[in-house]
């Protein structure tokens, strides 16, 4: 059997591609990562994790979304980029380090089936000059935003790719899917933002809907656990640690007095395979 030139895994039913530079003889371009991620076409899956870059730590990646571009970072992305650096023996300790555009995280690993991983996500910031968003220089905290006559109220963070986060009593899966579209690519937002809905249980503990920019309604994704934890600490309806629980399953998210984010999640291998000459032929 020929050596796989891909590698699926999910984390909480958010499935994705790792694709390994030495193993493919084709460059990876937005069109091919839109072909090879095509539910109907191609393989299908939430996006692509893309590496190593580096024969070394930190182990250098990139991350497609489906749509072709590229995300600054993704929490279960580097999650499943670390199960693959075990699986292929590019590590063999439990304690090492990946880097997504210059942003570096510190992996351990906290089992010996190599399922449950915590990671270091970086520091939260509601400054508006970085998540980023139009208009005054301020702290994006429980801010109004009026879409179409309808007042809502919006907490805005970036924990390395911005998130518009809403508090609701009641989530809706309907409402998600209708303005996380609007609020996507709202001019407010002139990259474009991913969008959560949140429902506090308690000071611990919080559910969340996610709308991903580049991808749509998604049932999980571990840097919106870590942002919908953030604005709920900022809020002042929560403390760390908080427990998202998201459609695909549940992660922990900690964060400390200044910000700092650890992720801890698990990961599940689905298969690997190789890509047919007939597949091959419609990429660039």
């Amino acid at each position: 059997m020929n050596k796989p030139q891909f590698h699926k895994y999910t984390a909480m039913g958010n499935d994705m591609l790792v694709i390994d530079p030495h193993d493919i003889d084709f460059e990876l371009t937005s069109h091919n990562a839109q072909c090879i991620c095509d539910r109907h076409f191609g393989i299908g899956a939430d996006g692509i994790c893309y590496g190593p870059l580096t024969e070394s730590q930190p182990f250098d990646m990139q991350f497609f979304n489906p749509d072709g571009t590229q995300s600054g970072k993704s929490g279960n992305g580097l999650r499943i980029f670390a199960r693959y650096l075990c699986d292929a023996l590019y590590v063999t300790d439990k304690h090492f380090q990946i880097s997504i555009e210059g942003q570096m995280s510190d992996v351990n690993v906290l089992d010996e089936s190599y399922m449950t991983f915590k990671m270091s996500m970086g520091q939260a910031t509601f400054q508006s000059d970085h998540i980023p968003s139009t208009g005054i220089s301020r702290d994006m905290i429980n801010e109004k935003l009026t879409i179409d006559d309808n007042n809502y109220q919006i907490t805005c963070v970036n924990v390395g790719n911005p998130h518009c986060v809403l508090f609701t009593d009641n989530l809706s899966t309907q409402q998600v899917k209708a303005l996380g579209a609007q609020l996507e690519v709202h001019p407010m937002f002139p990259e474009r933002t991913n969008v959560q809905w949140v429902q506090v249980i308690d000071k611990h503990h919080i559910r969340i809907e996610i709308w991903e920019r580049g991808a749509g309604y998604t049932l999980a994704s571990g840097t919106s656990a870590c942002a919908t934890a953030s604005a709920s600490i900022a809020n002042g309806f929560c403390e760390s640690p908080v427990t998202v629980e998201m459609a695909g399953g549940t992660a922990i998210v900690d964060v400390d007095i200044a910000w700092n984010i650890h992720l801890t999640g698990t990961v599940q291998s689905i298969a690997s395979g190789t890509f047919s000459a007939d597949f091959l032929a419609n990429l660039d």
